[in-house]
């Protein structure tokens, strides 16, 4: 191999980290409610308002909330005026992060992936149970 390529393939894990090449920073979330059509607010972990909208419907979230700070949401359906409960919406550490071990090393870990957030990852969907429980004959 010549040494051009060599000393290319070297630096390639210096380019980039894994998480912000395999993961992104942003998910679509499907927000559903049993029964639907209740009207939700998601809230920011520093008390922002961030989507208003009614089940079910899928919302973009950020999946950090600063440099290493994963994001914590909390969603608030209503029924009717009363608010009928609230759920926790927490980001979760991407396994793709432990890439960085072998492809992105220090600045994929250290730098990279926690200010990008793509260290991060949320759920694919968050479902509530907001409806009065029936009873089985």
């Amino acid at each position: 191999m010549k040494p051009r390529r060599l000393v290319a393939l070297a630096l390639l894990p210096l380019l980039g980290s894994c998480a912000s090449i395999v993961s992104k920073s942003k998910y679509p979330v499907s927000i559903q409610s049993h029964p639907s059509g209740l009207e939700f607010d998601v809230i920011a972990k520093d008390g922002r308002a961030v989507h208003h909208g009614k089940t079910p419907e899928i919302v973009t979230l950020d999946a950090d909330a600063g440099f290493f700070q994963r994001a914590k949401y909390t969603v608030q359906f209503r029924k009717d005026v009363a608010r009928a409960t609230d759920v926790q919406l927490d980001a979760s550490l991407d396994p793709w992060y432990f890439g960085n071990i072998i492809f992105g090393g220090l600045i994929g870990i250290l730098i990279v992936d926690p200010l990008t957030g793509a260290m991060w990852k949320l759920p694919n969907e968050l479902v509530a149970n907001c409806g009065t429980p029936v009873a089985s004959p």
